[in-house]
């Protein structure tokens, strides 16, 4: 178990604990569940990120080289 899903067990069993209806077990499960989909999806939205801003820079390089013409406009 890693750091981040500790920390993110810790927060969803206090945050489970403070409306005080029952144990915050379901809590910790709930925040270590949810650490660990962060932990998947920044790297996915950072790739994903990455990819667009050099789809866009090479759009505008080409578009710098060759011209746009006024039909593509």
């Amino acid at each position: 178990m890693s750091f981040t899903t500790l920390i993110g067990a810790a927060i969803g069993s206090a945050i489970d604990g403070a409306s005080g209806d029952d144990s915050s077990i379901d809590g910790a499960i709930e925040g270590a569940i949810a650490a660990n989909v962060v932990k998947a999806v920044i790297p996915l939205a950072l790739t994903f990120a990455t990819g667009w801003l050099v789809l866009r820079g090479i759009g505008k390089v080409k578009d710098q080289v060759f011209g746009t013409s006024t039909a593509e406009r």
